[in-house]
């Protein structure tokens, strides 16, 4: 687990690009500029590691471009203490960040292979989420819920119910929705009856999926 004063120099350099690029919550940067992002992609790729750019990873997934991580995790508005519930873990990058801000995280990942491998990464570098799930993502995580902060790392065609009924009073969902191209869409539950909803810009996500694989 090698983080180089090299790598160090890159995510300064990827934070203020980020800056450049309108994420302007100051705890975001400092988590981006913290995480060690190489360490959760292929090796191969290593050199590309802070480029603002996405990746491949196992199962035919991605390692998100970090402007959409700081973007999604600046829309999730997360405090310190919060309960907050990820779907889709993927490499752990984003899980990583949200830890990072303090946190109380469950995730959830229906890859396997890719359960492993993040659990066992987020363990060794001290991030370990409150727990990680290996279940179909889709139906959300009912027993620990309400949640201040549920974020979905993958495209939804239409937003699940099911994430909305896992929401506190106040708690706020962060999701890209749409089949080929996606929106980022934040509600915002601010009575038991009454969501708001906040559309922001375009993205493009892997579809989520039901089901273990």
């Amino acid at each position: 687990m090698i983080d180089t004063s090299k790598h160090q120099g890159q995510r300064k350099q990827l934070v203020d690009q980020l800056k450049d690029k309108g994420i302007k919550d100051t705890k975001v940067l400092d988590a981006i500029a913290k995480v060690p992002r190489h360490l959760f992609m292929d090796p191969a790729l290593e050199d590309y590691s802070y480029l603002d750019k996405a990746f491949p990873i196992a199962a035919g997934q991605t390692i998100s471009q970090p402007f959409t991580v700081a973007f999604q995790t600046q829309l999730l508005k997360v405090k310190k203490g919060e309960k907050v519930l990820e779907i889709g873990t993927g490499s752990g990058y984003q899980a990583s960040i949200l830890v990072n801000l303090g946190v109380k995280l469950y995730s959830i990942e229906r890859q396997q292979e890719l359960y492993k491998k993040a659990s066992r990464l987020l363990n060794n570098l001290g991030l370990k989420p409150k727990k990680t799930i290996f279940q179909d993502g889709t139906l959300g995580l009912a027993e620990h819920s309400p949640y201040d902060a549920i974020i979905v790392t993958a495209a939804a065609e239409t937003v699940p119910k099911i994430f909305l009924d896992q929401l506190s009073v106040g708690g706020r969902l962060v999701i890209p929705v749409g089949k080929n191209s996606q929106k980022m869409i934040r509600y915002t539950k601010i009575k038991e009856n009454k969501i708001k909803r906040e559309v922001f810009g375009n993205f493009r996500f892997v579809p989520l999926l039901k089901n273990k694989a």
